[in-house]
């Protein structure tokens, strides 16, 4: 055989054996996805919970939308919209459309924000007020006399008030940055002011967040949106996305609409957020995996789009707390480490993991108030793929407890001053309702002690000596003693 048709035969074959492992692979990731999209479980289950599918479970949840990514080996594996952007307009989730990313969005402002520390424009542990022109930090007696850094708000270390914003309607006067922070007309917050002096113990406050956006502004002397989208959002890739509020630079088709957790629109669709470092990113998915991926690949040391090695390990190493980092929160799961942040603005929940080690990763959003859907989705994924750590579901067995004992257990025990828990039996099943909250099921795991699968609580029924119910035992975040009062 003459060398050029035995060139042209070998490079035939390499054809045909590239085209027969892609879609060999193809298959194989499309049998993973049907796993994960057939195999959702509450939290906490019994052995009679049988697995649900995503659909079933945002019609359970009243969740119109949901979008989903998948890392694997520092490659973005799949990503897939489930449901409808805009329920009335009957306009799909595809991979494509944006949500409103909540408070993930001071991950990335993390990362913009240690560009200009890694490129020598600021001092991460100096005092703010060193770099803040439009306006400086009133410093006051709860300080005492303690220097708020840019590493405080980054990690939330820096006894600020402020927690979260809820946003502006279309319509609404939109405050300035300076005016959020004085909590000045039109800003619907409260003014961002010390609680206590900084670098005592972790205090989330998106209000510090705010702080570090100005910090950006009067730096860089550009638009906020404008940096972040130049220097952090365009270089990982992540062209999709903006910080810009509202999203005028984004087709409307692309934009999801938020709903609240009874599955009804929020007016305008979504709010406005001038908070844009603490609640102003539009993104996907896709997109913030591009992020995640480029968080691994430089921690590694083999990549640095916007920040190198020794920044980004900075970035994910616990700053005075034991779990918050500079944007991001470090977890330990069954000895495996992820960064992961949650975002909640009106109308929208996200949820992000990466993993230090092995490239793996998963990013969930809805167009919900109610995330819980992100949760047994993410377990799913960790089921299929066997990311160690990251499926928290946990499978509880009940045992038979007799009509006569449940209805022992019956009344109302006090949970705080004039609210109480109000627990009812129908048929076999008890029900515990706190406040003016719904009442939820409740599984006995003992004959005095039952769980509830909507959260991580239990209750223990206590006898006193004359063999009636005196009190119960809470358990939640601890054990609280509540007296039966009825």
């Amino acid at each position: 055989m003459k060398p050029g048709i035995l060139s042209l035969t070998l490079a035939f074959i390499t054809c045909i054996q590239i085209s027969v492992s892609a879609q060999s692979n193809q298959k194989e990731i499309s049998e993973k996805i049907q796993q994960v999209e057939n195999n959702l479980f509450p939290n906490i289950h019994t052995q009679s919970d049988t697995p649900k599918t995503i659909a079933q479970r945002m019609a359970y949840y009243k969740v119109h939308g949901v979008s989903v990514a998948v890392i694997h080996n520092y490659k973005l594996e799949w990503a897939k919209g489930y449901g409808w952007a805009d329920d009335s307009l009957k306009r799909s989730v595809t991979a494509n459309t944006l949500f409103q990313a909540g408070s993930v969005s001071k991950s990335l402002n993390a990362v913009g924000v240690l560009k200009l520390v890694q490129n020598k424009k600021l001092n991460l542990y100096t005092d703010i007020n060193n770099y803040l022109t439009s306006w400086k930090f009133p410093y006051d007696s709860l300080s005492k006399g303690k220097k708020i850094s840019i590493a405080n708000l980054l990690s939330h270390t820096a006894g600020l008030t402020v927690h979260g914003f809820p946003g502006y309607a279309h319509g609404e006067a939109i405050p300035t940055v300076v005016e959020v922070l004085n909590g000045q007309k039109p800003a619907n917050t409260p003014k961002v002011r010390s609680m206590y002096p900084s670098g005592l113990k972790y205090e989330y406050s998106g209000g510090g967040t705010t702080i570090s956006q100005l910090i950006v502004l009067d730096i860089t002397h550009q638009p906020y949106d404008k940096y972040m989208y130049e220097q952090v959002l365009k270089p990982m890739g992540m062209t999709s996305s903006t910080y810009t509020q509202p999203p005028v630079v984004i087709k409307p088709v692309l934009l999801a609409t938020g709903y609240y957790d009874n599955g009804k629109q929020i007016p305008g669709k979504f709010q406005i957020y001038p908070e844009q470092a603490a609640a102003g990113l539009w993104t996907n998915p896709t997109d913030l995996s591009k992020y995640v991926i480029e968080t691994q690949l430089a921690y590694q040391g083999k990549s640095k789009k916007v920040l190198g090695q020794q920044m980004t390990r900075l970035r994910l190493t616990p700053y005075i707390d034991k779990s918050a980092a500079f944007g991001v929160f470090i977890d330990s799961l069954d000895g495996a480490k992820y960064f992961q942040h949650q975002g909640s603005d009106q109308g929208f929940q996200t949820q992000y993991y990466g993993s230090f080690e092995g490239g793996n990763g998963v990013v969930v959003m809805v167009n919900s108030d109610n995330g819980a859907i992100m949760y047994e989705i993410i377990n799913s994924v960790a089921n299929v793929y066997g990311f160690k750590g990251l499926n928290r579901s946990k499978l509880k067995k009940t045992v038979m407890v007799a009509d006569s004992i449940l209805q022992s257990y019956t009344g109302e025990y006090e949970l705080q001053p004039k609210v109480t828990l109000t627990v009812t039996r129908e048929g076999n099943q008890l029900f515990g309702k706190a406040g003016k909250q719904d009442k939820a099921s409740l599984f006995p795991e003992t004959q005095n002690k039952f769980f509830v699968k909507v959260a991580d609580i239990e209750i223990e029924f206590i006898k006193d000596g004359t063999g009636k119910i005196s009190k119960a035992i809470l358990y939640e975040h601890g054990a609280h003693e509540l007296k039966k009062i009825k």
